[in-house]
């Protein structure tokens, strides 16, 4: 890890050493054991709000050992298949909630099977 910051503006000077290394896992990974990742495929969940936004290609990093709440982002399973999506819990409704508006809301139904897989930690996009 560097000891400066990078500037995103105007340019500064290059430090040519780094104070320690880093562990992404030490970073972004609280439980270990129930950590996991996923490959995020397809676009329900890129945003116009970019620190929102998971583009397609993104991983995600999934806890499992969180218990999800409201407003959390969520891997799922939905009738077996696999989402990835924003949780909706008020006033006993439940749906699953897609960041694209281009993507209507899952609600959730009597007849609908719902399994919460883990609560997305943190993603990482490869800029390139």
């Amino acid at each position: 890890l560097m000891g400066v910051s990078v500037s995103a503006g105007f340019p500064s000077p290059a430090e040519d050493w780094a104070e320690e290394r880093v562990d992404l896992n030490l970073r972004y990974v609280q439980h270990a054991e129930a950590t996991f990742y996923f490959t995020v495929a397809g676009d329900s969940m890129v945003s116009p709000i970019a620190e929102r936004s998971i583009p397609d290609g993104a991983t995600l990093i999934v806890d499992r050992a969180l218990n999800a709440k409201h407003d959390d982002i969520v891997v799922a399973v939905i009738d077996s298949d696999f989402t990835v999506k924003r949780l909706y819990c008020r006033n006993k409704r439940l749906a699953l909630v897609a960041e694209n508006p281009a993507y209507p809301p899952i609600v959730i139904g009597d007849e609908q099977e719902l399994s919460i897989r883990g609560v997305v930690t943190a993603w990482i996009v490869r800029p390139r």
